[in-house]
């Protein structure tokens, strides 16, 4: 079976999230699509390991801001890289409550869907959970985050626990090595650089600053293993 054939399916990428009593979390997901207009009904999937699983479970409600191409890998990887049992991911982030009580991320989003859950399906390692719309709006212009524009124009990677990961072969093409970060996957390519991080394109990854991080989950330059041809 080509698993590759997946890719091919249209995804986008947003910050789902929810709140159990006091406490908010959130986190990246590809998987938000319509369900119903009438009356207005979304899905979402998430990973039963997730945190956000646990918070979504108990309160019944959750929320989905519609990231922008423009978001900064940085950010995605904050929500996608790191566990809300460790670190407060909502910390110096602008949110508001909406309808539901629950987060709305606002950095880097153009518009969000709150939803109380209505129904909800066991798909062995994740739960599609059922929303119906409570609260809905627009916030600026711009062209939305697809999964394809992360990975080909970002070059962003996948958490384990996402409805999408696929494990793949890492093939190296280039003629100086590539490095990959042990936490995220992300790839560091000499050839390409990392423009975020001050790094110019055709630098070795023997020559970046030890002080430079992963653009993605901000892990160590230390943390990068070759990727042997």
């Amino acid at each position: 079976m080509n698993h590759k054939a997946l890719h091919d399916c249209s995804y986008g990428l947003y910050v789902v999230s929810s709140r159990k009593g006091d406490r908010f979390n959130g986190q990246i997901a590809n998987t938000v699509f319509q369900v119903t207009s009438d009356p207005p009904t979304i899905a979402v999937s998430i990973n039963k390991q997730n945190l956000t699983h646990e918070f979504i479970s108990e309160s019944k409600v959750f929320t989905a801001s519609i990231l922008s191409q423009g978001t900064p890998l940085s950010f995605i990887g904050h929500f996608g890289f790191k566990s809300g049992r460790e670190v407060d991911k909502l910390k110096d982030v602008n949110y508001k409550l909406g309808e539901a009580e629950a987060p709305i991320v606002l950095d880097h989003s153009l518009a969000y869907l709150e939803a109380r859950v209505i129904n909800q399906v066991d798909v062995g390692t994740h739960t599609i959970f059922i929303g119906e719309l409570v609260g809905a709006d627009v916030l600026s212009e711009g062209e939305p985050m697809t999964y394809a524009y992360y990975r080909q124009v970002k070059r962003g990677t996948t958490p384990k626990t996402a409805p999408s990961y696929i494990e793949e072969r890492k093939e190296a093409v280039s003629k100086m090595a590539k490095y990959e970060c042990t936490v995220c996957g992300y790839i560091y390519d000499p050839e390409l650089g990392d423009a975020g991080g001050g790094i110019k394109p055709g630098t070795p990854f023997e020559e970046i600053p030890d002080d430079w991080v992963c653009p993605v989950c901000g892990a160590s330059k230390d943390q990068f293993e070759k990727i042997k041809e």
